[in-house]
């Protein structure tokens, strides 16, 4: 079955298609997306969160700062403590101070929250191929080529220093 979207304002130059589409589309990756999440009962927002604890789990971290997160989300603070709040009250993560700053919190995975990351890893690589078969492999790599030249200019822009 084919969608159709709806077309770009009539005159519209290349950067804003790109612009829209990219938006369009990353709109609907959250709607494909919601659902898979909820069959674990999480969100997709709570997934970033517990893989990129288990990540850090991963590189010799047991438990990281709510600014670490932030910044490995570039998402602000505020968010990832709403987050943290969250997963905290269904037991997948656990707060606890900091081992080298008395005055920082860590959060770290529970054991349950491990579980859950496991769980969703040993069937994510199905879901990402889903997700994306509506392009050729090299489409894919085309397409994570381009994205990753977008990502470059936009994390210079980020920190304002670019045009």
């Amino acid at each position: 079955m084919t969608h159709t979207l709806p077309s770009t304002r009539p005159g519209a130059s290349p950067a804003e298609q790109s612009f829209r589409q990219l938006i369009r589309d990353f709109g609907l990756i959250e709607r494909v997306m919601q659902p898979y999440f909820a069959r674990f009962g999480i969100s997709g927002a709570q997934w970033a969160v517990l893989r990129n604890l288990y990540r850090g789990e991963q590189e010799g971290q047991p438990g990281l700062r709510l600014t670490d997160l932030s910044r490995r989300m570039l998402i602000r603070p505020p968010s990832v403590t709403g987050i943290a709040d969250r997963l905290q009250k269904v037991g997948l993560i656990v707060r606890r101070a900091s081992e080298t700053d008395g005055r920082s919190k860590q959060v770290a995975l529970t054991t349950k929250g491990r579980q859950v990351v496991e769980q969703i890893l040993a069937v994510h690589q199905a879901q990402i191929a889903r997700v994306m078969s509506g392009l050729e492999v090299d489409e894919q790599k085309h397409l994570s080529h381009l994205l990753e030249q977008l990502g470059e200019h936009l994390a210079v822009l980020a920190t304002g220093t670019g045009a």
